[in-house]
């Protein structure tokens, strides 16, 4: 299991994503326990307190973990989140509708003709196309997800 986590880990990471911040996700996504502490993630990955700290910091903002109450526990406890893909493809409408605004800002200023103006034209419908798209998509895929449990 800890292989198939390093590998995903590693790929985002090649993606963009902070390599602890993927390891720690990864840990979590790929654990058989319901939720780890902070001092098992650094023990597991063999990593610092404060670089977990620093990825759970990253994560929970963009719904894949969160921090769970554990009853008789005073340390945090953290676990991949239910519906973590969804709500992070949800937190990806914000980021379309800055690409759909700033091809429009750019056609604005730069004009629609001419090999510019296409290629913003282009960008600004298809982010505008996938920003109207996708929250029907996310919707199907509960639905589905949902009546199949």
């Amino acid at each position: 299991m800890r292989e198939a986590a390093e590998k995903l880990a590693l790929t985002l990471a090649q993606g963009g994503m902070q390599k602890t911040t993927a390891r720690v996700m990864t840990a979590l996504l790929f654990s058989r326990q319901e939720t780890m502490t902070a001092g098992e993630l650094c023990e597991e990955l063999q990593i610092s307190s404060g670089a977990v700290s620093g990825a759970v910091k990253q994560l929970i903002p963009t719904g894949m973990i969160e921090r769970v109450p554990a009853p008789g526990s005073r340390r945090d406890h953290y676990r991949f989140r239910e519906h973590a893909w969804a709500t992070l493809m949800s937190n990806q409408n914000a980021m379309l509708t800055v690409m759909k605004d700033s091809a429009a800002e750019g056609i604005e200023a730069a004009g629609q003709d001419g090999v510019l103006g296409s290629r913003l034209h282009e960008m600004r419908d298809f982010y505008a196309y996938m920003e109207r798209q996708l929250p029907a998509l996310i919707d199907q895929w509960r639905e589905q997800y949902d009546s199949a449990g």
